[in-house]
């Protein structure tokens, strides 16, 4: 009877065993350094304040950053409160810097940003000259004379500046990117689901740290 008992418990035992470990497998993926992202060997200083900074670095011209703007607004709407995400024009491109500044300046929100994004890339409509900006502002609804004065702020030409001192120090490859702390950075690389799962991934270790 001890035989045969305990051969039951092994059957009754092992599937419980294999699912734990498939669900151990799903729940906690193992992403890896090198392959799924890669550490920053100069970090950024991050403010101890219990809040996990992520930072975007995109462009308005840029084809994958396009395709990628629905997705970050989706994913950016289930964040916890203990976690910062900014979105940084990438220092390349400084009148398209201006263009998101003053969006930004102005509170008209994702609607505005992707307005933008639509009209460089289905519309054909580079936004390559102040004069094609501030047309394009008065388009959505933005008087002329508001659009230029916040345009050519010594706010909006600021945080213009710290775009491109961000972009020297973090030594962006390329866009999109995305940074979690000022440790790491992400890329499409599989997909764009496992971009945002590396980097929920990569939020979870660090908010014991922040």
């Amino acid at each position: 009877m001890g035989f045969i008992e305990n051969s039951m418990k092994n059957l009754f035992i092992l599937p419980i065993s294999i699912l734990a470990l498939i669900y151990s497998v799903n729940v906690f993926p193992q992403y890896q350094a090198g392959r799924d992202f890669q550490k920053i060997p100069n970090p950024l200083p991050i403010k101890k304040d219990g809040k996990v900074e992520v930072i975007e670095v995109f462009w308005y011209g840029c084809p994958a950053c396009y395709s990628l703007e629905p997705f970050v607004n989706k994913w950016k709407k289930d964040l916890d409160q203990d976690v910062k995400f900014t979105k940084v024009p990438i220092g390349w491109n400084q009148l398209h810097a201006k263009l998101y500044y003053t969006i930004e300046a102005l509170k008209l929100g994702d609607t505005a940003h992707s307005a933008v994004f639509t009209a460089i890339h289905k519309e054909g409509n580079r936004l390559s000259s102040e004069k094609s900006i501030l047309a394009f502002l008065s388009k959505i609804g933005v008087q002329e004379d508001e659009a230029f004065k916040q345009m050519n702020s010594f706010s909006v030409n600021q945080k213009v500046k710290r775009s491109i001192e961000l972009s020297r120090r973090l030594k962006v490859p390329a866009v999109p990117i995305m940074y979690v702390d000022g440790k790491y950075l992400v890329q499409v690389k599989r997909s764009t689901g496992e971009m945002f799962k590396t980097v929920d991934y990569l939020i979870n270790i660090e908010k014991s740290n922040s």
